[in-house]
């Protein structure tokens, strides 16, 4: 696993506690589940290494990754004993958030599959910095209106497109907790087609 994929900024030096499980396969990668990014989490740069959490960690689903996938519940384990951690089921732990920087990554788009010429839903991934949006708007090329997006859930949002609205759009993303703002430029182009990824080109 290339763990140099990720580097991660601590914002300060405090630590909470908490009691963390596993669940899945004890080498799987676990899913995608509320988060939105489905299969994509065994694949660069996540490799399986991802966490869940309650409803104080999840913020309501604004939060993407505390029930560990088994792959990365072992990895807290020193070398050659994670099977011996899996098998005590629950452990105490201390915790500290942290932001993620994807290395030389730009933000990826992925259309939702239920996406259609009248409702566009999409999940964003390899965000770095806090790693939770805010609020999102679809900007059409067409009108340059704004069109106010929505949470799904997860890293999932989603726009009703009204008639006569077209591509490509631009994304503008605002993050949650330092309310940093960033526009992904003619990102989604006009023939976009869902369960495909487009490149923002832009990152926090």
């Amino acid at each position: 696993m290339n763990i140099e994929a990720v580097d991660v900024l601590v914002n300060n030096n405090t630590f909470y506690s908490a009691v963390a499980t596993w669940y899945g396969d004890p080498e799987g990668s676990g899913s995608g589940g509320a988060c939105g990014l489905e299969d994509d989490v065994a694949n660069p740069p996540y490799y399986g290494m991802i966490s869940a959490g309650n409803n104080n960690l999840f913020k309501s689903g604004k939060v993407v990754g505390v029930v560990i996938s088994g792959k990365a519940f072992g990895y807290l384990a020193k070398r050659g004993e994670g099977d011996a951690l899996r098998n005590k089921g629950r452990i105490n732990i201390e915790y500290q958030r942290v932001q993620c920087y994807y290395n030389n990554m730009s933000i990826a788009i992925k259309i939702d599959r239920g996406s259609n010429q009248y409702y566009l839903a999409f999940a964003l991934e390899n965000v770095n910095g806090d790693g939770e949006i805010g609020s999102m708007e679809l900007i059409p090329s067409n009108s340059g209106q704004p069109l106010y997006m929505q949470q799904v859930f997860g890293a999932t949002w989603k726009a009703d497109i009204p008639i006569g609205t077209s591509g490509p759009y631009s994304v503008r993303i605002t993050s949650l907790d330092s309310r940093r703002t960033i526009t992904a430029y003619n990102s989604i182009p006009a023939d976009w087609h869902p369960g495909q990824y487009y490149i923002a080109n832009v990152n926090f």
